[in-house]
């Protein structure tokens, strides 16, 4: 099955509005609050063909996504795109996967002086697929009320996401559950680190949680103005460290790592 990547979730508990003012302080544009049929609330930073879901769940909502409650606050979700749910789903089972049952839902949108909504189905793999968090595929009904012009662009100059760091206990096995899901897609790739060469190539700015044997790490972004991103990360109190065409700047509280590949 090809992998053709769709979006990245990164779960914030009842805490999305703190994740969303680090990102926006970065310079990143993001999309007004939306809420799921689903009880689930995000806002996106939306790229060419992909983009970056901030999830979050609403303090006094009648319905909570038990889902996002067991999954730690980071980067949860690796989503891959689906033409048709169902028959992903059948080619899935047929890879010797485990998959729940196709899910439909919703969500109002409010663009350009217009209201919409955005139905998508989904296909979920089952809890514990894989170690490092939720994999799932997405079909999407409606992405022209997703994608939306004014959403595209970032002041801080970056162009989309192109890379994801996965720190392994066991990375031959790790490659080889990944290598079974399907073929890769060339524009966006999975990077498997042990938890040393993790600690030397993310200059020690976030610490794993040693008691996973998998989880995601570090977000690969494409681009980037360098001095203004330095500058923001600054006075946000981010932790940050430059290398030659690549700037990491950490957000600790969500145990995330942000790459910008100059």
């Amino acid at each position: 099955m090809p992998l053709v990547f769709d979006h990245l979730v990164i779960n914030n508990h009842f805490a999305l509005e703190a994740t969303r003012d680090l990102f926006a302080a970065l310079g990143f544009t993001l999309t007004p609050e939306s809420h799921h049929s689903l009880g689930s609330m995000n806002q996106l930073v939306m790229f060419n063909g992909h983009y970056l879901e901030l999830i979050g769940l609403p303090r006094h909502g009648e319905r909570i996504r038990q889902e996002l409650l067991d999954s730690p606050r980071g980067i949860d979700g690796l989503v891959f795109r689906s033409a048709d749910a169902a028959a992903t789903a059948r080619q899935l089972r047929e890879q010797g996967f485990t998959v729940q049952p196709v899910q439909h839902f919703s969500r109002e949108v409010a663009a350009d002086g217009e209201r919409g909504e955005a139905r998508f189905s989904t296909v979920r793999l089952a809890a514990g697929s894989f170690a490092a968090g939720r994999v799932y595929f997405c079909q999407h009904h409606t992405p022209e009320w997703v994608w939306r012009a004014p959403w595209l662009s970032h002041a801080n100059g970056v162009a989309g996401i192109e890379a994801l760091t996965i720190v392994s206990q066991n990375v031959e096995q790790e490659a080889q559950a990944w290598q079974q899901l399907g073929a890769p897609d060339p524009a966006f790739q999975l990077q498997l680190l042990t938890p040393p060469a993790w600690h030397n190539d993310s200059a020690g700015l976030v610490s794993v949680d040693e008691s996973r044997p998998s989880q995601f790490t570090t977000i690969h972004f494409r681009g980037g103005n360098a001095s203004m991103l330095i500058q923001a990360a600054r006075n946000a109190g981010l932790p940050l460290h430059q290398r030659p065409g690549r700037l990491l700047i950490a957000m600790p509280a969500i145990h995330t790592l942000l790459e910008f590949r100059l």
